[in-house]
């Protein structure tokens, strides 16, 4: 093992491991932004509500991230439209179109991280408040979301750590994120062997890093308290 060239690349290998966490910092914020609506509509009891969202959840829920980056990054590209709209200097960066694909994956899934949540909030709590004379937007704001939110809490700490780990993906549309990071370097020493094990301790210290967040966060919030109860 060279760890010259470890200590050497160090630096290099800690400026992708900031984009990596910058890319899911984002996608996973704005996702949960995303889903929050996306999980409400999933619970109504009206299909017609439903029916938008499904479809969008069931769609990046089956099918691979790694297609759905391909298909912002080289998909759009393919329309005259796209490349003539104002939204084509953004849709043309691999920064960018990384970010969306990450961003629409992750939401689909907090989305039904939500729905789960919200259909295990008891139904006792609910007729309670509504008993109060609390509206429906009211019991949802002050009493379905909070409960919702710490009863989703370990799975969300949960799609975050995938997310951190797909990330990795993005390297394949050329942005040096901690793996491109990683590859460009190989491609120079051609040691992959020491590249691939720092790079690897990085995601390893960055997974231990928002474990230990979130489970700060649960004791915080009760969480398992809350499970037992």
């Amino acid at each position: 093992m060279n760890w010259e060239l470890i200590w050497k690349y160090l630096p290099k290998l800690g400026e992708g491991a900031w984009l990596t966490l910058e890319l899911v910092g984002i996608a996973v914020v704005v996702g949960l932004v995303l889903a929050i609506p996306l999980g409400l509509a999933r619970t109504s009891r009206h299909w017609y509500v439903q029916a938008v969202p499904y479809s969008y959840i069931f769609f990046f829920r089956g099918t691979p991230l790694l297609l759905q980056l391909f298909l912002v990054y080289y998909g759009l590209a393919q329309f005259d439209a796209i490349r003539q709209g104002p939204l084509w200097p953004y849709l043309r960066d691999p920064y960018w179109c990384a970010l969306i694909a990450m961003t629409m994956h992750t939401s689909a899934y907090i989305a039904e991280i939500i729905r789960g949540a919200i259909q295990s909030v008891p139904t006792g709590e609910v007729e309670a408040a509504r008993a109060l004379g609390m509206s429906r937007l009211q019991t949802v704001w002050h009493i379905v979301l909070p409960r919702a939110a710490r009863i989703g809490l370990p799975a969300y700490s949960n799609e975050v750590i995938l997310m951190l780990k797909a990330s990795s993906l993005a390297s394949t549309v050329t942005l040096l994120e901690l793996t491109g990071m990683a590859r460009t370097i190989i491609a120079r020493t051609y040691m992959p062997v020491e590249i691939f094990f720092a790079a690897g301790l990085f995601y390893l210290v960055m997974t231990f890093i928002l474990v230990q967040i979130f489970r700060l966060l649960e004791r915080w919030l009760r969480v398992d308290m809350l499970q037992g109860r």
